[in-house]
C-alpha cells in the first residue's frame, strides 16, 4: 500500500526545537564514518512504484516505523507540516508525502522465492545501518521474513525466511557484512554469513529464550542480545564465511520481559533496555542498570521500542494503547524531551526509530 494512503498528523513546539537541534548538529552527524558492509549490493529492479526521497531532505528528521496495518515499513518526516492529529487538507498532505517512502516485499519479484505473501506478516523491526555503499534498512516480520534492503534503489542485500513459529523480532548488521537475527518464540540468535551472498543460509546459533533485541556495540566489539530474562554480550568468532557466537557477558535483567535494545546518548555509550515493566539505561562497562529519572513518561510498562536522536537527545517511544486493532500495537508515536504525541490515524504501529540514530 502506498505511503500516501496513511494520513499523517499541527506542528507542535517540539518541532521547532527539533529543527534547531538538528541544524546545530548537522555537521557532526554527516561527518560520521560509515561501516563497511562487505560486498556490493545487487542491481536494483528496473521499475518501482515510487522513488526514495532525495538525500537533501534532511534525514536527521526521518523516522522509520513498523506499520502492521499496511504491512509496510514507513519513512516519515518529524518536521512535516501535515503530520496532524486533527482534520486536514488531504491534497496538501498527499503532496507532502510524495517525497517520503515505504517498503514492503510483497510486490518485489526478487523476493518471490521467500513467499512474502505468507512470510511478511506483522512487521516487527525496522532500523537503519550505515555501510560503505549507503544505508541499509534492516527489517523482519513475525511471519518469518528477514531482509536487508538498500534504501537507494531498493536492491536487496540479503534476505531469508524462517519458519513462522520462530517469530523474528530484531535484526542487526555486523561490520563484516554478516547479519544477526533474534527470534522470540524460537528462542535463539542466529548470525548469518550474509556477506557470502543475498541468499546465504550458513549461520551460527546461540540459544536465548525470548530473544527480542539485538545491538552491535563497536566499543567493546560485542553483539548484545536481549532475551526474556537475560542481556547477553556475544563475541563473534571464526571467519565471515563461517562465523561463531560465544557468550562472554551475561547480565540478569532487573525484571522480566526484555523487549527492545537501542543506543542511548551519554557518557560510556549506554544502551536503552525496555522490559515488560520499565525502560532503563544499561552501562556496558559496569554491567549495571539505572532508572531513567524523567517526568516525561519514557519509563513506563510495555514499551515496544525506544530511540534517541543523537543530536537533540529527543526520545521516541512506542507502546500499545487501548482500542488499537491489536493488543500489541498503537497509532501513536510519543516524543520525549521535548514531549508530545503524534497520531497516524488508521495505522497499527509496533516500533518507531529515528533514522539518524543508527544510519549516520
Amino acid at each position: 500500500m502506498p505511503l500516501s494512503s496513511v494520513p499523517l498528523p499541527a506542528p507542535a513546539p517540539r518541532r521547532t526545537l527539533l529543527r534547531a537541534a538538528v541544524a546545530g548538529g548537522l555537521t557532526a552527524l554527516t561527518a560520521g564514518a560509515a561501516h563497511a558492509a562487505g560486498r556490493s549490493a545487487p542491481a536494483a529492479p528496473a521499475a518501482r512504484a515510487a522513488a526514495p526521497p532525495p538525500l537533501a531532505r534532511l534525514p536527521e528528521t526521518w523516522i522509520l516505523a513498523c506499520d502492521q496495518a499496511t504491512q509496510s515499513v514507513l519513512l516519515l518526516d518529524a518536521t512535516s507540516a501535515y503530520w496532524r492529529s486533527g482534520g486536514a487538507d488531504d491534497s496538501a498532505r498527499a503532496a507532502d508525502l510524495q517525497s517520503l517512502w515505504s517498503w514492503t516485499p510483497v510486490d518485489d519479484a526478487t523476493l518471490d522465492d521467500l513467499d512474502p505473501v505468507r512470510t511478511w506478516r506483522n512487521v516487527s523491526e525496522a532500523k537503519a545501518r550505515p555501510t560503505a555503499h549507503g544505508p541499509l534498512l534492516l527489517t523482519c516480520a513475525s511471519g518469518g521474513l528477514v531482509a536487508a534492503v538498500r534504501r537507494e534503489g531498493e536492491a536487496v542485500y540479503w534476505a531469508t525466511a524462517l519458519p513462522a513459529v520462530s517469530n523474528p523480532h530484531s535484526v542487526e548488521l555486523l561490520p563484516d557484512g554478516n547479519i544477526a537475527v533474534a527470534a522470540s518464540t524460537g528462542g535463539f540468535v542466529r548470525l548469518y554469513a550474509a556477506s557470502r551472498g543475498e541468499r546465504a543460509t550458513a549461520y551460527a546459533s546461540f540459544d536465548l529464550p525470548g530473544a527480542h533485541g539485538l545491538l552491535w556495540d563497536a566499543g567493546d566489539g560485542l553483539l548484545w542480545a536481549l532475551g526474556s530474562a537475560l542481556l547477553v554480550g556475544l563475541a563473534v568468532e571464526g571467519s565471515p564465511a563461517n562465523p561463531g557466537l560465544r557468550a562472554v557477558r551475561t547480565v540478569a535483567l532487573p525484571d522480566s520481559g526484555g523487549h527492545d535494545l537501542a543506543r542511548a546518548v551519554g557518557p560510556g555509550a549506554p544502551l536503552w533496555v525496555s522490559t515488560s515493566a520499565h525502560v532503563r539505561l544499561f552501562a556496558p562497562g559496569s554491567g549495571t542498570f539505572t532508572a531513567f529519572g524523567d517526568a516525561d513518561g519514557v519509563d513506563r510498562p510495555s514499551v515496544k521500542s525506544v530511540s534517541q536522536h543523537p543530536v537533540s537527545g529527543q526520545i521516541l517511544t512506542v507502546s500499545p494503547e487501548p482500542g488499537a486493532p491489536c493488543t500489541w500495537c498503537t497509532s501513536r508515536i510519543r516524543f520525549h524531551g521535548p514531549g508530545g504525541e503524534e497520531e497516524l490515524r488508521g495505522s497499527s504501529l509496533y516500533k518507531a526509530r529515528w533514522w539518524s540514530a543508527d544510519a549516520s
